[in-house]
């Protein structure tokens, strides 16, 4: 039996339900036709589509048809659910472009084609509506064949026409038809597998006109796909059933699945507990599925849209964005917290649904696709969790890349450790997003360092420094690098590259992008003016008009920021006979970023997470050097210029990098310079003070603080917990009543010692954890958010406060001493902190005893 899985498309309200009740009407699946507007239709289960008349969630039915398996999906219209849509193309075998004959091409129409075309899904093109007045058959084939391709033919005609259309689209075709010989169904087939051609229909699917048609034709000239014997599966989809339980939608894309086979993705292994045929809102359970079925899973608990399973390879991902950003306003006596985890559900759902939380501000922003979306998200999350949100006025998502090629230095050198990174930025074409490479010779750097260095641009989204927006359409290249033979840790390296991309934005010629619509304007004549005023004003292009039967046609594009609801407008001074449609176009540079970076406010230089100076290391110390004044102390050339920059001599300023090779002689100088000059050094690590009275100690504090500041020490909570027997043995039975003891004896000591303590515990495993800061007395514990490990934030705390106050900082970590010591503060080991602890309860003890 032939297995094709075939998605239906088109822009919104073109009939694509009906078309799809229509199908499963001829197959015998229903026995009665269902409407949208009666909501009735068989695939619109949810409440909200029966509600609103649209098709919100893609849904899969099965229909049989001679030696023929179709499984059908319906996907939405709406341009806001169009990320809904481009996750089922990836697992189309063929794909029903739906059309109305009454509204032509549109913008969405093409956004979908382009879709289509870049995943290389075979499409067949149904014209629908054909039964409304107005309707063209000859110019509506005109159109598709100038605005999608010149290979769409009309198979609902004359068949000669056919040929001689399918000779036209290859060149050894050509020769047999002008030879005598027309092309057969083998050669279709072939031809419409290769996208050269596309079959196009014509019809009513409402009254079932050109339905039959179309199916015979799916049957006739679509081919089963040959599927390898090893198994794979991509997923498209995750969700939840009626009763919670995680779904997730895949296609088999090769061998077989059997329920209760252990499926591997990524480092995962999991066993599928239960596989699902679903068809509307009922399913069948079935043991074992072949290759080409679409089915839903369950068992599998860290997957997501795009993955592969087994042979599989990941989906490239998504050609739309959101381009809306709105802040979420809860309810008065709404835990924000819960809400957050709540939103996060929703979010591994549906990718394109973007949750964002703002520490600082205690904020839930989304990234939406548009004001549709945003109103089903508001009742889905009332209906589903019973919460009534509002939220606030929408703003636009930026993006950044850069004008001209530039090269970004960073070089990470606290004591004992090093890396430099020299990177070339270059500016590609809009839509190119981020792309990596080297030319980096492995004789300068070794190969296992700069597959390094490429993995840490990759991980992360690099923020630009106009508006804090992430960077795009770029070229990031790694030009050379330097490494220590001792003392270079992985850790070096993610430091070094940061701050290498960001001091080359720094230098670079910043360009704000915003997102753009495409748009096709309908309006009477008389408002063509105003139409064209309109758009001028917003800053936008058109070309026209053309008049098209009674009404004027503007084509162009403009600004996002500027439609707004422009649509409300053109309905209004129309009288409602004009009609906007809009499409995401993409990212071009913003009409007026100046207004808008001034609006935003952003300062790169207090971005404190994202560092553009680089870290040197002079006389036993760290130095840090601003952006600016970074390519001057660098020790390597980058040798990408033509013309070597000469370096400049530093008139003012005393500082010089220091090699490594000069650290370990340096010490030893130092430390007999001291033993001249004040005796042997003897090793201390607490200075007792038991013997002066309270007034004196509290004379030597306040001399200390007006000297040097305040003493701040940030303690790595889990760090010391396994750094200290006592706390290690604790933790084995009872991990709560470990965190509890330490935080009791670092109390006592910051008591003692009039100094401020930070303990830190990792909490950034905790899905949907925004972190939280407890204080007990004067000393404070920090729970770190999702995301953030403790030594994220302790790199964090110690950059701002070690600027005016002493900074210690206790662990045993080498990555993390590595960044504390690159800030200015001093490292503090396990040991030494459990050592200092105890002189002090000791202390403690004697003082009380003497009392």
């Amino acid at each position: 039996m032939k297995r094709i899985c075939i998605g239906i498309m088109a822009h919104v309200d073109a009939g694509k339900t009906t078309l799809s009740e229509g199908l499963l009407y001829l197959a015998g699946n229903i026995r009665r036709l269902g409407r949208v507007d009666h909501g009735d239709a068989f695939l619109d289960t949810d409440d909200q589509e029966r509600e609103r008349g649209i098709t919100i969630f893609s849904k899969q039915a099965i229909l049989r048809r001679g030696d023929m398996e179709l499984t059908l999906l319906d996907t939405p219209g709406h341009v806001d659910f169009s990320s809904e849509t481009e996750r089922a193309v990836q697992v189309l075998d063929y794909a029903v472009l739906l059309i109305s004959g009454t509204d032509g091409v549109q913008g969405h129409t093409e956004t979908l084609w382009r879709i289509l075309e870049r995943q290389r899904v075979p499409t067949v093109i149904f014209v629908n509506k054909m039964d409304q007045p107005g309707t063209d058959r000859d110019r509506l084939m005109e159109q598709l064949k100038a605005r999608l391709s010149d290979g769409c033919a009309d198979f609902s005609g004359d068949g000669e026409r056919v040929a001689e259309q399918a000779a036209l689209c290859d060149e050894r075709l050509l020769e047999r038809y002008l030879e005598g010989e027309r092309p057969d169904e083998d050669d279709l087939r072939s031809l419409i597998a290769q996208r050269k051609l596309f079959p196009c229909f014509f019809g009513s699917a409402l009254r079932l006109e050109g339905v039959e048609e179309l199916l015979e034709g799916l049957e006739r000239y679509t081919l089963e796909p040959d599927w390898p014997g090893e198994f794979a599966a991509r997923v498209f989809k995750v969700g939840r059933d009626e009763k919670g339980e995680r779904l997730s939608w895949i296609k088999v894309t090769g061998g077989t699945l059997r329920t209760r086979s252990v499926v591997k993705y990524g480092e995962t292994e999991e066993k599928v507990n239960q596989i699902r045929l679903y068809s509307g809102s009922k399913f069948l359970p079935a043991e074992e599925v072949p290759a080409g079925t679409v089915c839903a899973v369950t068992g599998l608990s860290r997957t997501f849209a795009g993955q592969g399973l087994g042979e599989e390879e990941n989906w490239s991902g998504p050609e739309l964005e959101p381009v809306l950003l709105y802040q979420v306003i809860p309810p008065e006596n709404c835990d924000i917290h819960t809400l957050l985890g709540q939103l996060r559900l929703l979010e591994e759902e549906d990718p394109q649904l973007r949750v964002e939380w703002d520490e600082r501000l205690g904020e839930i922003r989304l990234r939406l696709m548009g004001e549709v979306q945003l109103e089903v998200l508001r009742t889905l999350i009332l209906r589903r969790f019973g919460t009534e949100v509002s939220f606030g006025p929408g703003s636009i998502v930026y993006l950044e890349t850069i004008e001209a090629p530039v090269v970004g230095v960073g070089h990470f050198e606290p004591l004992r450790h090093y890396a430099e990174v020299h990177l070339l930025l270059e500016p590609l074409e809009r839509g190119a997003g981020i792309v990596l490479d080297t030319v980096c010779s492995e004789d300068v750097l070794d190969r296992n360092w700069q597959r390094l260095i490429l993995t840490h641009l990759a991980e992360k989204q690099h923020l630009g420094v106009l508006t804090g927006s992430p960077i795009t359409d770029m070229k990031i290249t790694l030009l050379t690098g330097k490494a220590h033979l001792k003392h270079t840790e992985g850790g070096d390296f993610r430091q070094a590259t940061y701050r290498a991309v960001r001091q080359g934005l720094m230098s670079a010629k910043s360009v704000l992008l915003e997102p753009w619509y495409s748009l096709r304007l309908e309006v009477p004549p008389e408002c063509v003016g105003r139409a064209m005023t309109d758009l001028q004003r917003m800053g936008g292009s058109f070309e026209g008009p053309e008049q098209q039967g009674e009404m004027s046609v503007l084509t162009g594009s403009a600004p996002v920021s500027e439609m707004g609801d422009y649509w409300t407008q053109v309905a209004a001074y129309t009288q409602g006979r004009g009609r906007l449609s809009c499409s995401l176009e993409g990212y071009r540079p913003c009409h007026d970023s100046e207004s808008v970076v001034a609006g935003l406010g952003y300062d790169p230089l207090r971005d404190t997470e994202h560092p553009s100076e680089s870290v040197f290391c002079a006389h036993g110390g760290s130095v840090t050097v601003p952006w600016n004044e970074a390519p001057a102390h660098m020790h390597l050339d980058s040798g990408w210029s033509t013309e070597k920059e000469e370096r400049e001599e530093e008139s003012t300023a005393s500082y010089r990098p220091m090699s490594y090779e000069s650290h370990a002689a340096l010490e030893k100088e130092l430390e007999a310079i001291f033993a001249r000059t004040y005796g042997p050094v003897k090793p201390r690590a607490f200075q007792n003070t038991a013997r002066r009275s309270a007034p004196e100690k509290e004379k030597v504090w306040k001399g200390l603080k007006r000297a040097f500041g305040e003493e701040y020490l940030l303690v790595d909570g889990y760090n010391i917990i396994h750094g200290w027997d006592e706390l290690r043995e604790l933790s084995g039975e009872d991990l709560d009543g470990a965190r509890i003891r330490l935080i009791d004896r670092m109390r006592n000591y910051q008591g003692w010692r009039k100094n401020r303590v930070i303990v830190v515990f990792d909490a950034y495993k905790v899905k949907g954890n925004p972190g939280s800061v407890e204080r007990f007395g004067d000393l404070f514990v920090v729970y770190t958010k999702e995301a953030e490990t403790a030594d994220m934030y302790i790199e964090k705390t110690t950059y701002k406060l070690s600027k005016e106050n002493r900074v210690r900082v206790a662990t045993s970590d080498g990555l993390e001493q590595m960044i504390i010591l690159g800030h200015g503060a001093v490292r503090v080991s396990a040991a030494e902190l459990e050592f200092e602890v105890k002189q002090v309860e000791a202390e403690i003890r004697r003082t009380i005893g003497g009392m």
